[in-house]
């Protein structure tokens, strides 16, 4: 009987008020992923779905020796593996890398809606139980792989951002800031770490991911995504979330530093005028060609749109009650990456030892699309900036392959670092690696300080 009953519904529809409603037939981008980048991508009028298009890459793995593939130039090689759902990566100072091992916390059971997306987490490779730990990774004789791996913190709550400020090293859980005690060139730190401040996490926690970076003054920063599409289970779920939030270490003080970003999953200061800058995962169920992903320079107390607005204006009808007084304070992003393609982790270009044209920009991953046809995203691009520090053109392919020829993910791109030597380290959650990618031309930047012995 369910077998009929979703043959019946995929062939249902219906057209309401001039907009098309899928109810479950997937829909088909019109538009080529160029037109939907940039600084000016083309917007369409968007194709309401009751049931999103879903067109999820089966995770298989990589094999024995299968990597990604490089631009031309570069080279490509497994700085680690067999890390459990490896996400977010952060350099120190000694050139170890940390990396969050970690998932979604546990999500609410009952109803369909929970059995659909434990559903579309399974199918995504991510229905796994989270780790909960920050692994470090140490690449102690320099031959671009870390032979050495540690369990550097463990017991944490779904980890995602890092930051080390000083001695002190913060982990956003998904429902705290963390402060912990750093000390140089440790492989584990087993001290109980001291709360800074509750996050929001109210169920279903629906962005669970909590992004942090920390100023040089040591203020930081947390991306704190919605907990729904568009606001459907009402505003008082919103509290907090879909914007970045900064706080005050010393105090945990925390207020609200700009808003209406649906899910700001990476952040970073702009090396060249100092802003700090975000990527952000924009809603869906409007079609395969809405709505465009984006790069955005983030200001003090400035309104992205979201949920009422996207792009700076245009309207979501399906958001009630409307608030079109909000339009004319709503900031455009700065450059769109795609639509549902996913961006998860942003690095600028200083330090990188990577060669031209990949040398005054960003480096962007794309965790890539479930809800596109056909699937977008699953590669890292680059997107070149000009000297005042905004960016330009198009992004540019520098890390392919993450879907194989049947459409398969043998791994999906989460984060994006650059080592001390100049390489860029990409985590890799589906294939549970982080990759090094390195120009064996480009000269290596001046070599940071020895990693100590014995520790």
């Amino acid at each position: 009987m369910r077998k009929y009953l979703l043959m019946a519904v995929v062939a249902v529809l219906v057209a309401v008020g001039g907009v098309y409603v899928y109810l479950a037939a997937p829909d088909v981008a019109r538009l080529p992923e160029t037109a939907l980048e940039g600084r000016e991508p083309q917007f369409t009028e968007g194709r309401r779905q009751i049931i999103p298009t879903m067109l999820i890459a089966d995770p298989v793995g990589w094999a024995a020796n299968a990597a990604p593939a490089a631009a031309r130039g570069l080279r490509v090689n497994r700085f680690a593996a067999q890390l459990d759902h490896p996400r977010s990566l952060l350099l120190l100072p000694n050139g170890d890398i940390l990396v969050a091992e970690t998932n979604s916390p546990p999500r609410p059971q009952g109803g369909i809606r929970n059995w659909i997306m434990g559903k579309l987490m399974g199918k995504a490779g991510a229905g796994a139980p989270s780790a909960n730990r920050i692994t470090l990774l140490r690449d102690a004789d320099g031959d671009g792989v870390a032979e050495q791996k540690h369990v550097f913190l463990e017991g944490l709550n779904s980890p995602y951002g890092m930051a080390l400020v000083g001695d002190t090293l913060y982990v956003a859980n998904t429902d705290s800031l963390m402060a912990f005690p750093y000390e140089a060139g440790e492989t584990r730190i087993a001290q109980a770490g001291r709360k800074v401040s509750n996050l929001p996490a109210n169920a279903p926690n629906y962005h669970w991911t909590k992004s942090l970076v920390a100023r040089p003054d040591g203020t930081l920063y947390v991306g704190v995504g919605s907990n729904s599409n568009i606001a459907e289970n009402g505003l008082d779920a919103e509290a907090n979330r879909a914007a970045v939030i900064e706080i005050t270490p010393r105090t945990g003080e925390a207020n609200i530093y700009a808003s209406g970003l649906r899910n700001p999953t990476d952040l970073a200061f702009n090396p060249w005028n100092g802003q700090l800058w975000g990527v952000v995962n924009e809603r869906d169920m409007l079609g395969s060609d809405l709505v465009p992903d984006y790069l955005v320079g983030i200001e003090f107390a400035a309104f992205y749109g979201w949920p009422w607005n996207y792009w700076g204006g245009y309207e979501d009808r399906r958001v009630q009650p409307a608030r079109p007084d909000l339009r004319e304070y709503t900031r455009r992003p700065d450059f769109g990456l795609g639509v549902h393609v996913a961006p998860l982790g942003l690095a600028f270009s200083p330090g990188a030892a990577i060669g031209a044209p990949f040398d005054h920009g960003a480096f962007i991953t794309l965790h890539g699309s479930w809800n596109r046809k056909p699937a977008a995203g699953y590669k890292m691009v680059y997107v070149a900036f000009d000297a005042k520090g905004h960016p330009q053109g198009k992004p540019v392919d520098l890390l392919t392959g993450f879907l194989d020829a049947q459409g398969k993910a043998q791994g999906r791109p989460v984060d994006v670092v650059v080592a001390r030597d100049g390489a860029l380290l990409v985590s890799d959650d589906v294939g549970g690696m982080v990759w090094r990618v390195s120009n064996p031309a480009a000269p290596r930047p001046p070599a940071g300080p020895p990693v100590a012995a014995g520790s």
